[in-house]
């Protein structure tokens, strides 16, 4: 059978068609020639800016870019985070690109306005505005958290599904998306909001700061930015240089968040019982509360009676009405704001009252001025020259008086009388042992260092040391008060307070611990064991600081009625006061409270501090494993029972008043209507106040001072530092009066 022949492998290219190929590849040739020509004239003329174009386009995000740090945390003993930087974004517009083909524009503004929230006229005035149309960095939006940028990410990638079911017109929208891009930032949150504003501080932009441990510690807690480099090597290729950022370190506080939330739940309570009172809203003028191991010297919580939102700082509607906050300038504000930032209880110096007579005779034991066994004879009052000045029980008097019953009753004439037999000298020199008059050296900035009488002036058989003895003439402020009354507790050591315990690095490692500092010895550990017995006398039954007594626990502790005296106003305003210690004899926690002009009729009573020592202590005492060392009494005592149910009464009726006032409704003014027919009704029954109660018959202790001829204070012409951070080392030993000898 004859093979069939394949037409194909016998085909010959004939002269037609080989003309035909001759011409195609001239015409490929030329279209080759005149494409180099043309590559090499923009080359040469415009190649600069295709270059710049390309690194913008495809290489903006890294063009010479800082890459932040992430500032350290700040936690409380154990671990709770009180501070923390969470990643969120800037939006960028590189305004030179979206500009470059006009088919970019709309998309753009589109996109950036429909998935990340801003205004179309703020976006196009960027693109059409003469100063900003060529910018390659404009900053849009702040703050962008991750979740808002991965939408606008994920709308710039097409899917295959999206592929199958866009039109081409929804392709090219999409598509046209350009010149937007983001940039890493860090935003400072505080989980915990107002807990412990005023230990904790807050950073004005993220990374400075000058209050609390933020602004002690805010060198500690920044790290080094790094940046990225993108740029074109002599190859015209893409190039990146990335030099990391270094984290901040992180803190670990002595702050136990537990204790902190008890003392300001108990602080709220006595200010919301008190408001609304003779005075005006506030429940008083100030109120501070410091609970500090005695052992250590590390601060376990410290409030006032102002705590404020660490997340929005500036806000000052929870202090201020509409009308008092629209009415204030610039300078106005910034001092209402700064008045809130303070922190009262290391800011403020006052005149303390009788809290410090333990360290009056301590100094005199340890002086060997006066003896355990001495006794001094009451009258009521002690001469000086043509002055008279009152003991707390003036008319009356005490009489015969050990110390530790001068203690217990809070006697100012036996007091009085221990600082004569000391001397002008020997007093001064152990205020300034248990470190009056100069600053502590605690790590928060803004702490004042109060003011005491020079030797000229704290003359022997003066008025100034007679009132000196129990806490008048001189001022001092709440942390020199525990450090000094730490010492005559624990044994006689004078350690540094401090609020910081740890130092981590990036990585979580311990980078440093820091240890308590014994600056000093102040008294005998026999002196202090006897102050121990003598200001627990002060909690006995019939005694002036009975009704702080927890129930079941041995504990010392002392009251403080501070007379207040101003030459413009002559009204009786009192500072009062309560410190106070458990176990007795081996002292875990030490617990001081101030109440700065409580609200209402007659200020003059230890009573409302005690309120928060008590109610403080009944809680955290279990809450340390520091278990009951005595019988639980059955008897409560009568006062401090009165005032917890009258507190607990006022301040359930001020909150509603508040929220009635907030949120006022038809429903909240028949409520309120209510409520007035039956205060009403009780205040023909006559319900009285705490005081009034007292007046008709409730026995209570005097104490405190009520003497108009009360030497005032030396004038404090000193200032403050509120910028004093760890980089300044502190303050030297000599600044903190901890010089040899002492």
């Amino acid at each position: 059978m004859q093979k069939r022949k394949n037409p194909f492998s016998t085909r010959k290219i004939n002269g037609r068609m080989r003309k035909k190929l001759v011409w195609l590849f001239g015409a490929v040739v030329l279209a080759l020639v005149g494409l180099s020509v043309r590559i090499t004239y923009i080359n040469a003329s415009e190649g600069n800016q295709y270059k710049k174009q390309v690194l913008s386009q495809s290489q903006q995000k890294y063009d010479s870019r800082v890459i932040p740090f992430k500032r350290g945390d700040i936690k409380d003993r154990n671990g709770a985070v009180l501070a923390t930087s969470e990643k969120v974004y800037k939006v960028i517009l590189d305004c030179k690109v979206v500009n470059y083909d006009e088919k970019y524009v709309e998309p753009t503004i589109n996109a950036m306005v429909e998935l990340l929230g801003l205004e179309e006229e703020l976006v196009r005035d960027k693109l059409e505005n003469e100063e900003t149309r060529d910018s390659q960095y404009q900053i849009m939006k702040v703050n962008v958290p991750i979740t808002e940028k991965k939408k606008f990410e994920d709308y710039l990638e097409i899917t295959e599904e999206e592929e199958k079911t866009l039109t081409k017109e929804e392709k090219a929208e999409i598509q046209n998306v350009k010149g937007v891009w983001f940039e890493e930032n860090y935003l400072r949150t505080y989980p915990m909001g107002a807990t412990a504003s005023h230990l904790v501080g807050f950073t004005y932009t993220g990374d400075t700061a000058d209050w609390g441990i933020e602004g002690y510690y805010s060198s500690t807690l920044n790290g080094v930015n790094g940046r990225q480099y993108g740029y074109f090597n002599e190859d015209a290729d893409v190039e990146q240089t990335i030099i990391e950022p270094v984290d901040g370190n992180s803190i670990i506080s002595t702050i136990d968040v537990t204790i902190q939330q008890i003392v300001e739940k108990y602080i709220k309570e006595l200010t919301d019982g008190l408001a609304n009172g003779p005075n005006g809203e506030a429940g008083a003028k100030n109120v501070g509360v410091v609970v500090a191991d005695p052992n250590t010297g590390q601060i376990l919580a410290m409030a006032t009676d102002q705590p404020f939102d660490l997340n929005d700082p500036r806000n000052l509607e929870p202090f201020y009405s509409e009308e008092e906050i629209q009415g204030m300038d610039e300078a106005a504000m910034l001092e209402a704001l700064n008045g809130i930032w303070k922190n009262f209880c290391i800011s403020d110096a006052f005149e303390p009252g009788s809290t410090v007579k333990p360290m009056t005779v301590a100094a005199a034991l340890q002086d060997h001025s006066i003896l355990p066994s001495a006794t001094f004879v009451c009258d009521g009052y002690q001469m000086f020259g043509d002055t008279r000045i009152r003991c707390s029980i003036f008319p009356g008097a005490h009489g015969e008086q050990t110390l530790a019953q001068a203690m217990a009753n809070s006697c100012n004439d036996a007091m009085m009388q221990i600082a004569d037999q000391m001397g002008a000298e020997e007093f001064l020199k152990y205020q300034k042992i248990f470190n009056f008059g100069s600053a502590t050296g605690i790590d928060l900035p803004g702490e004042a260092s109060g003011i005491i009488h020079t030797a000229d002036r704290l003359g022997t058989k003066s008025t100034e040391l007679a009132s000196a003895s129990f806490g008048q003439g001189y001022t001092c402020t709440m942390i020199q008060e525990v450090a000094a009354l730490c010492s005559v507790i624990n044994g006689g050591n004078y350690y540094r307070p401090y609020v910081v315990s740890k130092i981590l690095d990036e990585n979580g490692n311990i980078k440093e611990n820091v240890e308590p500092m014994l600056m000093k010895q102040t008294v005998s550990s026999e002196v202090s064991s006897r102050i121990r017995e003598y200001m627990a006398a002060v909690m006995e039954e019939g005694a002036t600081g009975n009704a702080a007594k927890v129930s079941g626990y041995s504990m010392g502790g002392k009251t403080g009625t501070a007379q207040k005296l101003s030459e413009a106003d002559k009204t009786k305003k009192y500072l009062v006061s309560f410190a106070g210690f458990a176990p007795l004899d081996n002292p875990q926690v030490v617990v001081y409270v101030v109440v700065d002009e409580p609200n209402v009729d007659y200020q003059a009573d230890s009573k409302y501090a005690q309120y928060i020592y008590k109610g403080v202590m009944t809680e955290i005492l279990p809450y340390l494993n520091i278990f009951p060392d005595e019988a639980i009494e059955e008897k409560e005592n009568a006062g401090m029972a009165y005032l917890e149910n009258y507190i607990a009464e006022k301040a359930e009726e001020n909150r509603k008043l508040a929220a009635e006032k907030e949120n006022p409704s038809s429903e909240g003014e028949d409520a309120k209507e209510e409520d007035g027919d039956v205060t009403e009704a009780e205040g023909d029954q006559g319900e009285n106040s705490p005081e009034e109660d007292r007046l008709q018959g409730e026995e209570t202790i005097k104490e405190g001072a009520d003497d108009p001829n009360l030497p005032a204070p030396p004038e404090d012409t000193t200032e403050t530092d509120l910028h004093n951070k760890i980089e300044d080392n502190g303050i030297t030993n000599q600044e903190a009066g901890f010089e040899d000898g002492n």
